[in-house]
């Protein structure tokens, strides 16, 4: 009871406050306001990037080994000259990867391209045509929305089928079944099977959704896999409960001993996973979630400051209501209270000002320019978790300041 009381005092004693010196007041929080906004704000957006990303990468298969000519390193010390003579991975390796390993599920091959797609009079240019062997479904996160993935005759006898993505299958059948209907591709005529369920885009640029995917027989009639150009890569994927090392120590003795190299020189072949991309961003949304700190901070400071210059004057106003309090009998860890309760409801507003402005700003994100962001429940804790510290710290000064007051003293003043 003597807690609710003090709390319902305590807010009473604000609101008046709010009501009575309201321009102070908003000048006061607007410090809090913006910092919260800031921080919140920049830290809404490098989450909902990174999530967007971290899916774009987990699609790719957090658990599979890519074997390609170049490796996926970044900075200004990339080696690319080492790398330049480097032969391209072949079908004919992937076969020796097929009998030899023994710690993966699925080994795949992939070659690409851009093309035109044709359906009568509709034209789509620059599809992505991707050229795959048979167990590239085991190795790849992808989905069908209508249809079926190719059988083991088609694959080896590379017979004329594809899967398409919803924007190709949109954009050649509008509100028709793709499935069954013939396009035209590689001046060949191609019977769809499938259509990949929609994904949406993806930030490393590997949506199915504006792909069309080819059994590799077919393909290789009209591209060649040893062209770099084609960027021709094989995927292996582990067994469950094989880290990414141990198949990575495997593939690199078995990529060794097909290429014939020497235990002096160096590999020829680059073994990629995607925690090299994810882990290339990290640094970068440190730096982001580094500068939304830097400038929030500064509001957050100013606000803390213009919070308890507000509990100062406050003091100053009611130092005959204190001096009355203490001479009825109120303790000094009451008064103290009293005014640090003020000064949290006070910064909780300027947080939950903020916050309200960071809403309506991802609300005319998502509306206006199309970019899908999510206030999280962590962020909003953290909002007030950091209004109420600012509250704590900015009114602590002032709150012990006026429990120390002398009553008959404090009853003098005017």
């Amino acid at each position: 009871m003597l807690f609710l009381n003090l709390f319902r005092e305590s807010f009473y004693f604000a609101l008046t406050a709010l009501r009575v010196n309201k321009l102070r007041t908003v000048l006061s929080l607007l410090g809090v306001t913006i910092g919260i906004f800031a921080i919140i704000s920049v830290f809404t957006a490098v989450d909902s990037l990174e999530k967007k990303l971290r899916d774009s990468v987990a699609s790719l298969g957090d658990n599979v080994i890519f074997i390609q000519k170049w490796p996926w390193t970044f900075g200004s010390d990339y080696p690319w000259w080492k790398y330049i003579n480097r032969p391209q991975a072949s079908p004919a390796e992937l076969e020796v990867i097929q009998r030899r390993v023994k710690s993966a599920s699925a080994v795949a091959f992939e070659v690409s391209a851009k093309h035109t797609v044709q359906h009568e009079n509709t034209m789509i240019e620059n599809v992505d045509v991707l050229g795959v062997s048979q167990e590239y479904e085991k190795v790849s996160n992808f989905e069908l929305a209508e249809g079926r993935y190719f059988v083991e005759s088609e694959s080896v006898g590379g017979r004329s089928v594809g899967i398409i993505g919803s924007s190709v299958a949109d954009a050649l059948f509008p509100r028709q079944d793709a499935v069954g209907k013939d396009m035209k591709l590689f001046g060949r005529k191609v019977t769809i099977i499938g259509v990949f369920k929609k994904q949406g885009e993806s930030i490393i640029g590997n949506s199915t959704d504006s792909e069309v995917l080819l059994p590799l027989n077919f393909m290789r009639d009209f591209v060649d896999t040893r062209k770099e150009s084609a960027n021709p890569l094989i995927l292996v994927k582990a067994k469950p409960g094989i880290s990414n090392e141990q198949l990575k120590d495997e593939l690199t003795g078995i990529m060794r001993g097909v290429r014939k190299l020497k235990p002096s020189v160096e590999e020829n072949f680059a073994l990629n996973e995607t925690s090299l991309i994810s882990n290339g961003f990290d640094g970068l949304f440190g730096i982001v979630g580094f500068a939304g700190w830097f400038i929030g901070g500064f509001s957050i400071l100013v606000g803390g400051f213009g919070i308890a210059n507000i509990m100062f004057v406050s003091v100053r106003e009611r130092t005959n209501q204190i001096g009355i309090q203490k001479s009825l009998g109120a303790k000094n860890y009451f008064i103290l209270a009293q005014f640090l309760l003020e000064s949290v409801l006070l910064c909780m507003l300027g947080g939950l000002i903020g916050l309200l402005f960071v809403f309506i700003g991802i609300q005319i994100a998502d509306k206006g320019m199309d970019i899908s962001l999510s206030l999280s429940s962590a962020n909003v804790i953290l909002s007030m978790t950091i209004s109420i510290l600012i509250g704590i710290i900015s009114g602590f000064i002032p709150a012990y300041s006026a429990s120390q007051l002398d009553p008959v003293e404090a009853i003098r003043m005017n």
